[in-house]
């Protein structure tokens, strides 16, 4: 029997992520499409195709969400609220903020908490959610994320997050390299966080095995590009054909991974 149950909930854990500096309007529109067929939680878009994806996801399941201060974080405080309140007005109902990082490593943590404050602030205030993004790469100690993720709690956010997808750690012989979400630092996460506060991985997670074991973990939301390829795996693996399927006997596609995280 079909486990329908299994595969809408894989499907409303995945935030579709249309990142990517290189990505043009018809790639974004195009992803716009992938997340339809799909029917995941939502796109999370370039700030400036708000508007676009509105009006492409217009009469759906699939919610609209952004990312503001992306993604290094640097942004002033009055910046990324105006940000937030710009994306709102144009249609997004979740919100993906980085912290101010070199204020997280400095423990300037009244700066941190209060800039977390003011953008879930301008959230609530336009009927929006927020995820605060750690960047937990640039995190070398667990004791900075167990310190965000306990303002997040005070606060009242609605998500805490790994990482953008983007912070990429310059190594010793002068290369860049990326992690992204990890079992440990999620671990960390679900166990710091307080009622009410839900955990996204991003990055590092591209496969429906990846994405089933934070599941059992108590992850809710993942940020993937690879969201055909885990889809079309979950339909193959649970006994149901996926949205718009060809005959059995009829070559498969490959199912190619988006660019981003």
């Amino acid at each position: 029997m079909p486990n329908t149950t299994l595969i809408r909930e894989i499907a409303k854990m995945i935030d579709h992520s249309l990142l990517h500096p290189t990505l043009t309007d018809a790639e974004l529109r195009d992803g716009c499409a992938v997340a339809l067929k799909y029917d995941v939680a939502s796109v999370c878009i370039k700030p400036y195709a708000v508007a676009l994806a509105k009006t492409l996801l217009a009469g759906s399941d699939v919610l609209v969400g952004t990312v503001i201060g992306f993604p290094a974080g640097n942004s002033a405080t009055s910046i990324k609220v105006a940000e937030t309140i710009q994306a709102c007005r144009d249609g997004a109902v979740e919100i993906d903020m980085v912290v101010n990082i070199g204020k997280v490593l400095g423990e300037d943590w009244d700066f941190v908490r209060d800039e977390i404050k003011a953008i879930h602030e301008a959230c609530l205030a336009h009927g929006a959610i927020l995820k605060v993004i750690f960047e937990n790469d640039y995190l070398s100690d667990t004791k900075y994320i167990i310190k965000l993720c306990q303002l997040c709690t005070e606060v009242g956010a609605e998500f805490v997050k790994t990482s953008t997808g983007y912070g990429f750690v310059k190594g010793g012989d002068g290369k860049y390299s990326y992690e992204g979400a990890t079992i440990h630092q999620l671990q960390v996460m679900l166990d710091s966080v307080g009622p009410g506060v839900q955990v996204k991985a991003a990055g590092g997670v591209r496969t429906l095995d990846g994405l089933l074991q934070v599941k059992a973990m108590g992850v809710t939301r993942l940020g993937a590009s690879a969201t055909a390829a885990i889809m079309e795996d979950a339909y193959r693996r649970f006994g149901e054909a996926s949205p718009g399927a060809v005959a059995p006997d009829a070559p498969m596609a490959d199912s190619q991974e988006g660019k981003g995280y």
